[in-house]
């Protein structure tokens, strides 16, 4: 599964170079496809410019609600949801209403657009429902319950507190809860800013068309101006393996946490993975990670992922199985453990067969593109993937751009993250109100939310190695401690890195990656500095307050050695 950024010249495909294996993804696994060159060109990651024209809330802004008699679309009206171009029911139509999709009608709202937004299941999609919202309130759970299990570590600070326990079911009730909230909030906001939600599901009839309605009943047909594909992604299960929703699961049910087994397989160390075995462990689950490659977080900075194995496996009840392929699972039954049969993943030769509790199947995620009606506009996927150009624009047959069409998300395979998705959802707005626009995927960061936690931005050392003798320049490693910063000492949590790549002769960041205490919160300085195509010889002199955990980054960057003087210039657009 993809682990990190990981750049690819063929086209995006749920099946990388390790068995059993989608793309990871709710909270990330991230996926490059990576066929053009650079252009000159504007872009975003994102750039604030992206949100001129937004008015502020005022009493002007009086909001109403219609009552209306039941129907499958939920209006509200507002002025800012103007009218549609002639001939069109809407200026934009979305179908999936995600983070994705509603990143995208938030913005085109703020753009004057009239916009409708179809959902065939709940807002919110994968992240609000079943992956990195309801997969947070978890972790959220499991760190306390590391800190309160961690007797030197209490005592540390003077404290005595006494065995820790938990509940199952209130544990399970907290992620659905906090899974509600969001949902909640996302239908609000759409609705407060007048956005259509239209229920069914939707699919492209033709150009400028969507049909949608609930399967097998009245389907209703409208015209848009613009169409954006956001339908997300699904689980994906190898062949060989029979998920039951109760031993043998994947994301989707471990989340709903019906059960925390004594002793549990996941296959796949991947961002998905990782964050599960944390969550297991930590309520006293024993876990085995399979793993197709010959190493675990086979797509983290190997520098980081060696750091993060000696502190977030081998001091835990974690085991591993690498370079092997899972290729039968069996669910437990009539009286019967799960049943894994492993192969090597080089001679396919038969290698163990573990009899355990569960087994969670994190192989990543598959795009969710079936009956979307793609045919109508002579596209077809890619194993399941939509094509697009680096504008999100999508590319049929016979390799031209469908006008007027694009596909944002897990279902472009680009980069599989959430805020990915709202990012291009966002960019493509900006082009179809009248500014090109292209996002720079770089500059995109992504967290893996373990106990500590693991972010990263850009290249990795090895990919940035290849570019820079691909293209002739020389690159520089700085690195800091946690072990050197005052507030995660205060904390008693020094253990971690922080490490950026960049060159030395002019000063360009070219990938950041941190593992330690709010490593997810801190990567944003070095995201939006590759996104702003700041240089380190100017981002040196910014001003961090002390005592934080800031200054970990503050002191990477003063502590890199700029040999040019370049000023900071807008960087290319990098299309992927």
């Amino acid at each position: 599964m993809q682990s990190s950024i990981s750049l690819s010249l063929s086209s995006p495909s749920p099946i990388t170079a390790r068995s059993n294996c989608g793309v990871d993804s709710y909270s990330p696994h991230l996926f490059f496809n990576n066929t053009t060159t650079p252009n000159q060109l504007r872009f975003c990651g994102l750039r604030r410019d992206a949100f001129s024209g937004c008015k502020s809330s005022s009493s002007n802004n009086a909001i109403r609600f219609n009552q209306l008699p039941p129907t499958n679309k939920v209006f509200a009206s507002l002025s800012g949801n103007g009218t549609p171009s002639k001939g069109f029911d809407y200026d934009l139509v979305i179908i999936g209403a995600g983070v994705g999709g509603h990143g995208a009608a938030l913005h085109a709202v703020e753009k004057g657009l009239k916009t409708a937004i179809i959902e065939g299941d709940v807002v919110g999609g994968t992240c609000v429902n079943r992956g990195c919202v309801p997969s947070k309130a978890l972790l959220a759970v499991s760190g306390r319950m590391r800190e309160l299990q961690n007797e030197p570590h209490m005592k540390s600070f003077g404290l005595q507190v006494a065995a820790a326990g938990y509940d199952r079911q209130g544990v399970a009730d907290h992620a659905q809860s906090l899974a509600t909230k969001i949902r909640n909030n996302l239908t609000n906001s759409m609705k407060a800013l007048g956005v259509d939600i239209l229920t069914g599901f939707g699919a492209v009839v033709g150009p400028q068309k969507v049909k949608y309605g609930k399967v097998g009943g009245t389907e209703t047909i409208i015209t848009a101006k613009d169409i954006i594909i956001a339908t997300g992604s699904v689980p994906f299960v190898p062949k060989g393996v029979e998920v039951d929703g109760k031993t043998v699961i994947t994301s989707d049910h471990a989340l709903k946490l019906e059960t925390v087994p004594e002793w549990i397989v996941i296959v796949g160390s991947g961002y998905i993975g990782l964050e599960f075995s944390d969550v297991y462990t930590a309520l006293g689950s024993e876990v085995t990670f399979v793993e197709a490659l010959d190493q675990l977080m086979p797509g983290f900075d190997p520098e980081i992922g060696k750091l993060a194995q000696r502190v977030l496996i081998n001091p835990r009840k974690i085991d591993f199985h690498t370079g092997v392929f899972a290729t039968k699972i069996t669910p437990a039954k009539d009286g019967k453990p799960v049943m894994i049969e492993l192969i090597d993943a080089k001679t396919k030769e038969p290698k163990d067969t573990l009899e355990v509790d569960a087994a969670l199947i994190a192989t990543g995620r598959a795009p969710f593109t079936e009956g979307l009606g793609l045919k109508s506009v002579n596209v077809q996927t890619q194993r399941g993937f939509i094509p697009v150009d680096e504008r999100m624009r999508v590319i049929d047959t016979k390799k031209k751009l469908v006008p007027h069409l694009y596909c944002i998300g897990d279902a472009n395979g680009k980069m599989m993250l959430a805020h990915a998705a709202s990012a291009q959802g966002i960019s493509v707005v900006e082009q179809v109100s009248g500014k090109d626009h292209v996002l720079n995927h770089l500059s995109i960061p992504a967290a893996c939310f373990t106990h500590p936690e693991i972010s990263m931005v850009g290249l990795t050392e090895p990919q940035a190695r290849e570019k820079a003798e691909k293209e002739g320049f020389e690159i520089s490693i700085a690195k800091t401690s946690f072990k050197a910063n005052t507030k995660a000492l205060a904390e008693n949590e020094g253990e971690g890195i922080a490490k950026m790549i960049y060159r030395p002769d002019n000063g360009e960041i070219l990938g950041v990656h941190i593992f330690g205490m709010h490593a997810a919160d801190l990567i944003h300085e070095a995201s939006n500095a590759i996104a702003l195509g700041t240089r380190i010889q100017d981002i040196k002199y910014a001003v961090h307050a002390h005592p934080t955990l800031s200054e970990v980054i503050d002191e990477l960057f003063k502590s890199a050695k700029v040999v040019g003087c370049v000023s900071s210039v807008t960087p290319e657009a990098v299309a992927v």
